[in-house]
Parts: C-alpha cells; sequence; structure tokens
C-alpha cells in the first residue's frame, strides 16, 4: 500500500493553464501516465512528459479550457491509483478492454492495435513454436496481452511458454536480445521504434484479437468523460491530429 500511495502521489511538475468555464477553472485534473510508452506516453531527455498522448491530452486541456498535470503511474496500478482518485485520468495507450470496462469509463477509442509475438532476427521460430515449446515468454506486467495470454493459453493444459513479466517495453527487448527470453508478447505500436534500430522482427499473432486504445475515467465523473470526449472528436477534425501522427508514428 506504501508503495501505491507513493506512485498516486509523486507528480511531474508541468501544467497545462487555460482559460475556460468556472467549474474547471480551480481544478487540476491529473493524468497518470506510463513514463516508458513511446511513442505514446513517456519521459524525455529533459525529464518532461512526451508523447502523443501527452502531447494530444494537452491540447485538449487547452481548447476545453481546463487545467493538467501529469503524474508517472506504475502501469500495474494504474486503474486503482483512478478509481482511488490518486489520479484523474488516463491518457497513456490504455487498451479498452471488456474487463477494464467493468472498473472505468473509457472515452471514444482513438487508436486501433494488433497484439504481436517477437523474436530475435536471426531467430528461425515462428510465433506458434514460441508459444507452444516451453520456452520463456516476455510480457509486459498489467498490460491486457498478459492478462490474455493467462486466461486463454496458461489456464488451458499442454505445452506453453514460461511468462516473465516487465515493466516497459525496452526493458523487455532488452532482454529478448541478451538471450534471456526467446520471444516477447506485446502490441504493435510498443515495438514499433525498437522494429527501426534493434535486431528485432514481428513473428506473428498469438490468437489475440485487435484492440483499441481510449482514454480512462472513473465510472462518477460524467463531466470529465463528456469533456474528453468532445475533444477528442475536435482533435481528430484538426490538423494538429496530423500533425501528431506525423511526429509520433512515421
Amino acid at each position: 500500500m506504501a508503495e501505491k500511495i507513493y506512485w498516486c502521489l509523486f507528480a511531474v511538475a508541468v501544467m497545462i493553464f487555460s482559460p475556460g468555464p468556472a467549474q474547471t477553472e480551480e481544478r487540476i485534473y491529473v493524468n497518470g501516465f506510463d513514463s516508458n510508452f513511446p511513442p505514446f506516453a513517456y519521459v524525455d531527455n529533459q525529464g518532461n512528459p512526451d508523447g502523443l498522448d501527452i502531447k494530444a491530452i494537452e491540447w485538449i486541456a487547452r481548447n476545453m479550457g481546463f487545467r493538467l498535470r501529469h503524474e508517472p503511474t506504475e502501469w500495474d496500478s494504474v486503474v486503482s491509483c483512478l478509481n482511488e482518485k490518486g489520479i484523474d485520468l488516463v491518457a497513456s495507450g490504455m487498451s479498452i478492454t471488456r474487463e477494464l470496462k467493468e472498473k472505468v469509463w473509457f472515452t471514444i477509442p482513438y487508436w486501433s492495435i494488433r497484439k504481436v509475438i517477437i523474436a530475435g532476427k536471426g531467430s528461425s521460430l515462428t510465433a506458434e513454436q514460441i508459444m507452444d515449446k516451453g520456452g520463456r515468454l516476455a510480457v509486459l506486467r498489467g498490460t491486457s496481452e498478459a492478462e490474455w495470454i493467462e486466461d486463454n493459453i496458461m489456464a488451458k493444459a499442454g505445452k506453453k511458454p514460461v511468462l516473465v513479466y516487465y515493466d516497459s517495453a525496452p526493458a523487455a527487448i532488452e532482454e529478448l536480445l541478451s538471450g534471456r527470453v526467446t520471444g516477447a508478447a506485446m502490441s504493435d505500436v510498443a515495438v514499433r521504434d525498437s522494429l527501426k534500430d534493434k535486431p528485432v522482427k514481428i513473428v506473428g499473432g498469438f490468437g489475440m484479437p485487435d484492440e483499441q486504445f481510449g482514454y480512462a475515467v472513473r465510472k462518477e465523473d460524467t463531466f470529465l468523460l463528456e469533456m474528453l470526449n468532445g475533444g477528442l472528436l475536435k482533435l481528430m477534425a484538426s490538423p494538429y491530429w496530423q500533425e501528431l501522427q506525423k511526429k509520433y508514428m512515421d
């Protein structure tokens, strides 16, 4: 519990101040984000929050008239932190899943993702072989792909991989390159930067359906949900959305 309180209270001193409606002028909304999930959310070399989601939610704050602060939050406790009111929203590449929809409200989706298996470029193993041969498979702690593999593969009889949990995609990829794991399961967006400058490749999927990203709020926060939905619609209709995609996704 002490660790969870620390995660919820540790704040990055970055604020967006904008004039707006009276009901939002005195409130600073706190965005809990994954500090190591490029290109959607991360902390840059100067210690500042950056990424597509960071810049998108800042644009929404300016245009919808509310104040915002970013707070790095451990991903496997981010939903608890949200519901315990340590943060107010999660704009940080969160998958809209059936399980999470029971705990939080999601905005309209803004991005679609695939779940993939990656291996070293020199590997001859297929995705099926990585999943079936009992090797060590890296997964990211607290992610929907980790939960899906636990529920749909690990719970069944037969050969299965040994799951090794990591806190970030870069850490899992480094372990893959060191040979300590055979493959890694993650979203295609989590591995996109590594495909450019690391000797890794996508070898296939593992049966998990495609997902979409949305921003999360507490279930009772109708006002914030409506404000974020309105902001997302404005953002995705604006030239700035294309600029963000070109900067962070191309």
